[in-house]
């Protein structure tokens, strides 16, 4: 009747839909029960289908080339907005028969860890196994740097990766183009990010050479987490800008900060926005030479192709 309370089970939908000319990315404009937008991609590699998520609708953090940064925060996501983009996404692929979500992404709108509590509960829905069962090693929590939250990640949810929006190589540059960079000094957050991927091989050796632990774990369980361990990754992104940022001594200085830690280096080539004119991408020439100097220091370098 119509005095029955009605009831639904998705707070939010699918705006808008588009997906590129190669068929490899579909940008999700996602419509909340409040109105605001927020923006989800799906990434298409091989078989393989990796989803973007955004976790708060706009971004304090305010970085200069970064459009999200230029709306301010207007509000955190709870739990289940989060979790509903895997929802929506998921049912775009099933449409076509494609094969499901593989790997989640916290680097859509908003600073994950300015939402704390509620990336960490979406996150442990995503990894429970009678829900989506997504493997540890496949959820990826981005941060512009939040040492303190960084490092209580680390303690509490140990097994997700972490990657570390840096943009710049020493303090200085970073502050530039980084306002919030000046309470977080970048040893402390590379420090930080080397930490969370050792903290679980650590933590694991630990606890089974302690003789008198009677949960010590058996050759088969210590087998499959060292397993696990070696699918971790701590990851470097690093927006590609013309300019102080992508010249061959920030290549030098962004080596040697990443010398004798086992990070993966991902190098973003800027996309123009109407946030300003002024931002380009450097050339790929450049490009190609940043990352043999970057490499050349032991890191894994990758310059990460968007559509």
């Amino acid at each position: 009747s119509e005095d029955e309370p009605s009831f639904v089970t998705m707070t939010s939908r699918i705006a808008t839909q588009r997906t590129s000319s190669d068929g490899t990315t579909t940008k999700l404009a996602i419509e909340l029960q409040d109105g605001h937008l927020v923006e989800s991609v799906i990434m298409r590699h091989n078989s393989r289908a990796t989803l973007c998520v955004s976790s708060q609708v706009g971004c304090a953090m305010g970085c200069t080339f970064c459009a999200t940064g230029t709306m301010g925060i207007r509000g955190n996501l709870c739990s289940g907005e989060i979790l509903e983009q895997l929802v929506h996404a998921s049912f775009v692929l099933n449409q076509d028969d494609e094969k499901g979500i593989r790997n989640i992404v916290f680097m859509g709108m908003g600073e994950p860890l300015n939402n704390y509590n509620n990336v960490v509960e979406a996150c442990r829905v995503m990894m429970e196994r009678k829900v989506w069962n997504l493997a540890h090693g496949h959820v990826t929590v981005s941060t512009v740097g939040v040492t303190p939250k960084m490092r209580q990640l680390t303690r509490e949810l140990p097994q997700v990766n972490l990657a570390l929006s840096l943009h710049a190589p020493n303090q200085k540059l970073r502050e530039s183009i980084v306002p919030t960079a000046r309470t977080y000094p970048i040893e402390d957050m590379v420090q930080a990010l080397d930490d969370h991927m050792q903290s679980s091989a650590s933590n694991n050796s630990h606890a089974s050479n302690n003789k008198n632990n009677p949960n010590k774990p058996t050759s088969s369980q210590t087998t499959k987490t060292t397993k696990n361990n070696k699918r971790k990754k701590a990851m470097i992104e690093y927006v590609m800008l013309e300019g102080d940022t992508s010249t061959l001594q920030s290549a030098h200085e962004l080596g040697k900060l990443c010398e004798n830690r086992h990070l993966v280096v991902n190098l973003i080539p800027y996309n123009k926005t109407n946030v300003k004119d002024v931002l380009s991408c450097p050339s790929e020439e450049q490009m190609m030479e940043f990352k043999r100097i970057v490499s050349s220091y032991g890191a894994f370098c990758t310059i990460r192709r968007t559509t």
